[in-house]
């Protein structure tokens, strides 16, 4: 059975299947679904845990023998099994194929790999593992989605936020899920239950650094071009991300007054944007500061 992660918490409200597969490029959403497994299965009564790393030298054979040795308290038994390599060899992959026709009540058995690539999710130990139990590809949702996603996770410590806040949040955390969890949490910390508007947003997820996109934000609203090639240098000597400059950048190019001027501006933005993706070439901080003297100008004049 193939399950997304998103439908873990309902199929852990029936019984534990005998055998779980957990794989994919992120690591937040692979310890989320781990813990929730574990957490279930003390719920259910397996009492007893006993964690096994296949690293170098690894004898297939403590596998088997932790699935034969029932818990000293008489209960049930989680089996941990982690192969952080992703590749178990040829007598693991015989030996995870064998394990199957083990399986029985009282054991369950959760198997944890990293992202695996189109190869290693034919193979036929993959594919055994994953019609014996329940199979959970745990991959970061694409950038156009992460803004829902944040969205999603907002909503579990009922609250909620503008799409421009979502937006701020998904191009400061870089498409880093682990960084995005954190910041959803400071929020559930630092506010109360509703919406939080932009301004809050920016407040929290702001580090310490002396130049931030919310100051560049500003001097851009005031057309103060000085400030803004201040800002835009100090936040290049910070190492702040592109995809947050940009963010600032393209949003008060959305709000440009001018008609033509919105246009240039915004078709700008996307070249800048092809350049941090790599595909295209030129100085994207020099292209920065074109873009915000393209915004700054015609207020000036």
């Amino acid at each position: 059975m193939q399950l997304r992660p998103e439908q873990l918490a309902a199929h852990l409200e029936k019984p534990l299947a005998p055998l779980y597969l957990l794989h994919g490029d992120e690591p937040l959403l692979v310890i989320e679904a781990a813990d929730a497994i574990r957490a279930t299965a003390r719920k259910q009564g397996f009492e007893e845990r006993e964690v096994i790393v296949v690293g170098t030298g690894f004898k297939w054979d403590e596998l088997f023998l932790a699935a034969g040795n029932m818990s000293l308290f008489g209960g049930s038994k989680l089996v941990d099994l982690r192969i952080p390599s992703g590749k178990p060899g040829r007598e693991g992959s015989e030996a995870l194929q064998r394990y199957i026709s083990t399986l029985g009540p009282g054991i369950v058995t959760l198997i944890t790999l990293p992202e695996l690539d189109w190869q290693a999710k034919k193979a036929a130990w993959v594919t055994a593992l994953s019609n014996a139990g329940v199979a959970i590809e745990c991959n970061a949702p694409p950038p156009a989605r992460l803004p829902q996603w944040i969205a999603e996770r907002l909503a579990r410590q009922r609250q909620s936020a503008p799409r421009e806040a979502l937006a701020f949040i998904a191009a400061h955390v870089e498409g880093n899920l682990l960084a995005a969890h954190q910041e959803i949490l400071k929020l559930g910390l630092l506010h109360p239950p509703g919406e939080v508007s932009l301004e809050q947003i920016e407040a929290a997820v702001m580090n310490v650094a002396r130049y931030d996109v919310a100051d560049l934000r500003d001097a851009l609203k005031a057309g103060d071009t000085v400030r803004a090639a201040r800002t835009l240098e100090g936040l290049k000597g910070e190492d702040a991300a592109p995809p947050r400059v940009l963010w600032a950048l393209a949003t008060e190019a959305r709000s440009a007054s001018a008609p033509a001027t919105k246009q240039r501006a915004l078709l700008h933005a996307a070249k800048i944007d092809r350049m941090i993706k790599g595909l295209g070439r030129g100085d994207v901080w020099d292209e920065f500061l074109q873009l915000a003297l393209r915004l700054t100008q015609p207020r000036t004049r």
